[in-house]
């Protein structure tokens, strides 16, 4: 750790979440889903509604359990029906990072998301967060981050058939 890093015990949710996130509507597709996972290189989208309010976060595991046909179904069902299937706990920036580590192990999960006072989204740990807090890799900034929504959208394309 460099000196201005704290120790672990010491570190808040605020201090060691992921600041720059991908996002997705609720009514995008699991094709998106996967697509937009795939390139950013990720492996949860926070599902924001309309106005910005956290529903619940998908994984990549979500995806591919519910998984069924190719990809045009894929395309025409939202990623709100694959939510719901497992406790999510919250964070505020404030909670203790070995708080927030419980409540993933408790909850069997490996991604918490990071709620402001008024329960908007500012970050989320995974287990790679914390696994950087514990090697003594956290960059400690108090910089505000960057949620993104998906800026593209993905529509399959019918092949033509030979006769």
């Amino acid at each position: 750790m460099n000196a201005k890093t704290p120790t672990t015990e010491a570190l808040t949710a605020g201090q060691v979440m992921s600041r720059v996130l991908v996002t997705i509507p609720p009514e995008e597709s699991p094709l998106m889903a996967w697509e937009l996972m795939r390139r950013a290189e990720v492996h949860h989208l926070p599902v924001l509604d309309a106005h910005g309010r956290l529903l619940g976060i998908l994984t990549r595991q979500d995806v591919s359990d519910s998984w069924s046909g190719g990809p045009a179904q894929q395309s025409h069902r939202p990623v709100r029906d694959l939510l719901g299937r497992h406790r999510t706990p919250r964070a505020r920036p404030d909670h203790r990072l070995s708080e927030v580590a419980g409540a993933m192990l408790d909850a069997a999960c490996d991604a918490v998301p990071v709620l402001d006072d008024r329960g908007r989204l500012i970050g989320m740990i995974t287990t790679v967060d914390v696994l950087k807090a514990v090697a003594g890799r956290v960059d400690t900034t108090d910089e505000p981050g960057e949620v993104r929504t998906a800026l593209f959208r993905i529509d399959p394309v019918a092949l033509p058939t030979e006769e």
